[in-house]
């Protein structure tokens, strides 16, 4: 199994909850770690976050991959 940056970025985005704190504590800007999830969500053609107004929901996709990342 290769690494893949952009699925330690999408684990930290969900357990911080946005993608300004997730930045934060990547210490990169609230950009990158769109940019990295937007391509993340492209590569796997799946949405993996319902953006709102009121932030961040994790999708059905989103919490599977969230699972299984987990596990290693």
């Amino acid at each position: 199994m290769m690494y893949n940056p952009q699925l330690d970025t999408f684990i930290c985005v969900v357990e911080a909850g946005s993608f300004s704190k997730a930045a934060d504590k990547l210490y990169i800007s609230p950009p990158a770690v769109i940019k990295q999830i937007n391509s993340l969500e492209n590569n796997l053609g799946v949405q993996l976050f319902a953006r709102t107004h009121r932030g961040l929901v994790v999708t059905a996709a989103g919490e599977s991959l969230y699972q299984d990342a987990n596990i290693w």
